[in-house]
């Protein structure tokens, strides 16, 4: 499961996605929007992503992951529009035999996709708003 949605994620949903009687060990990581960041009050997240690339860089994570670990199964899915305090904006799920390549697996994923997939976020916060760019964590302040 990969996907691109603009409403709540249902991370049980997602974690149901990966359950196979034949493993041993299911990781979910759940990004949420927290209420602050470097020092300002945050009062919500909102993300655009070019849907087609987002999707098809997933499922390229996907890929990786399961060359790289003996997994069973991943899923991935982000949020896009306005997510508010505490909400997540992104659900990762990874099941396979072991809690160990399930955890490593996991961990992959969610750095690769803040690395290559196309979704773009913007910290909105008390006195202004920024986007968080290039999915590195670099900063992009607007030109006043």
């Amino acid at each position: 499961m990969y996907a691109i949605v603009a409403h709540a994620i249902d991370a049980a949903a997602v974690a149901a996605a990966v359950a196979d009687p034949a493993t041993g060990a299911t990781v979910t990581f759940i990004g949420t929007t927290r209420d602050h960041n470097d020092g300002r009050s945050v009062t919500r997240l909102e993300y655009e992503a070019y849907h087609e690339m987002a999707i098809a860089e997933m499922r390229r994570i996907g890929e990786t992951v399961q060359q790289r670990w003996p997994i069973t199964r991943i899923a991935i899915v982000h949020r896009i529009g306005v997510v508010p305090i505490g909400e997540a904006s992104v659900v990762i799920a990874v099941s396979a035999g072991h809690r160990h390549a399930a955890f490593e697996a996991c961990h992959f994923a969610i750095d690769r996709l803040k690395e290559i997939v196309p979704i773009w976020k913007k910290e909105h916060f008390e006195g202004g708003e920024i986007w968080v760019g290039s999915q590195t964590g670099q900063r992009f302040e607007p030109a006043t």
